[in-house]
């Protein structure tokens, strides 16, 4: 396996089943904190240690799989941008919610493309991102001109 598919591979670890995990930590967490009784406690708290240690186990086949032989190939091969670009604003997104302590979320997107990005008809782009914005009790800004376009997006965040 070349290095590139390998770490593609550990991307994809990462971002899917090492998340997943911790996101189940995090559940069971929270069932910790409002369970009273001694020995429903007792069980959780197993299931608990028994995530920490897939997730050590995850991560480690990370490591490895980023770590092994052949470290002189490049990571040439050109990536999907879209699919590229939306696990990485997936994971930034997930750490701010998970870790930062933060209230409020905003986001920029900007080109330097020729404009003209608005709603229109029997297009539904853009009213599907103000809708999905809004849904989320966010605000949505978008302004374009023949310098290009810049999509803000704001959304205060629940506190736990």
């Amino acid at each position: 396996m070349s290095l590139t598919q390998r770490v593609k591979l550990a991307q994809e670890l990462h971002d899917g089943i090492a998340q997943d995990l911790v996101g189940l930590g995090y559940g069971l967490d929270a069932l910790l904190f409002q369970e009273s009784d001694e020995v429903k406690r007792s069980a959780l708290r197993s299931a608990r240690f028994d995530i920490n240690t897939l997730i050590e186990k995850v991560r480690s086949e990370i490591l490895e799989l980023r770590t092994q032989d052949n470290e002189y190939e490049s990571l040439s091969s050109q990536p999907d941008l879209s699919i590229e670009l939306t696990r990485v604003f997936n994971e930034i997104i997930s750490n701010v919610v998970q870790h930062s302590q933060a209230t409020r979320l905003g986001i920029s997107f900007q080109d330097n493309g020729i404009g003209g990005a608005q709603e229109k008809e029997n297009h539904y782009g853009l009213q599907g991102i103000s809708e999905r914005v809004a849904a989320l009790g966010g605000q949505l800004e978008v302004q374009s001109d023949f310098t290009g376009t810049n999509v803000v997006i704001s959304l205060d965040l629940l506190t736990p």
